[in-house]
């Protein structure tokens, strides 16, 4: 009986050594496979002209409701990142931000919407030499987006006001004005629509 023990015992073991062998050698495909997936090096970025100024990618984006939410959303996080871009950028900074501007229209989700922008960036290049010059540059492309959509627009020259830059430094954090949203002071998406009389 001791032997047969003995005999179980070393079987398990040779099993167990077989499993972790095999493992090892499935193991060793996987990461080859996946190497360049999780490959701890910087592969260099094409920011050519055809790559930042190419067409719209997305296509046409037919639900209204979504349109509108993903504006709003959009918008937000624009102008958020306009307003917390440097004073005074280096040139790489100028750079980058004129390049998130071309591959955020680029790549924006609504193909109508992503295309109009682009037709906008023609006419009216990103202003980058500031924060105070994205920002109004900024307000300026969302009004004639409101322009063309029949919306309300906004006096750019209170920009400032509305999309504080967040800065740990800058003193106008603690303030907030006082009674409004001020998103949606900005540009407000949704008019208000009276109900009809009579019903």
């Amino acid at each position: 009986m001791a032997g047969t023990g003995a005999t179980r015992r070393f079987l398990l073991l040779g099993i167990l050594a077989a499993f972790l062998v095999v493992f090892l050698y499935i193991g060793s495909f996987r990461d080859d496979a996946t190497r360049g997936h999780l490959s701890s090096k910087l592969a260099s970025i094409d920011t050519s002209d055809e790559i930042l100024h190419g067409s719209a990618i997305a296509p046409k984006l037919g639900n209204e409701t979504l349109k509108a939410e993903l504006g709003r959303a959009a918008w937000k996080v624009f102008h958020t990142t306009l307003a917390r871009f440097p004073d005074k950028p280096k040139k790489d900074e100028s750079e980058a931000l004129r390049s998130y501007i071309h591959l955020f229209q680029r790549l924006y989700p609504c193909g109508d919407c992503a295309t109009h922008f682009g037709e906008l960036l023609k006419k009216f290049p990103p202003q980058v030499s500031s924060r105070s010059a994205a920002a109004v540059w900024g307000c300026h492309v969302h009004n004639q987006v409101n322009e063309r959509l029949k919306k309300p627009t906004f006096d750019c020259s209170k920009i400032g006001d509305f999309y504080d830059c967040g800065c740990a430094d800058d003193e106008k954090d603690e303030k907030k004005i006082e009674g409004r949203d001020t998103r949606e002071d900005l540009f407000p998406m949704e008019q208000e629509v009276p109900e009809p009389k009579g019903r």
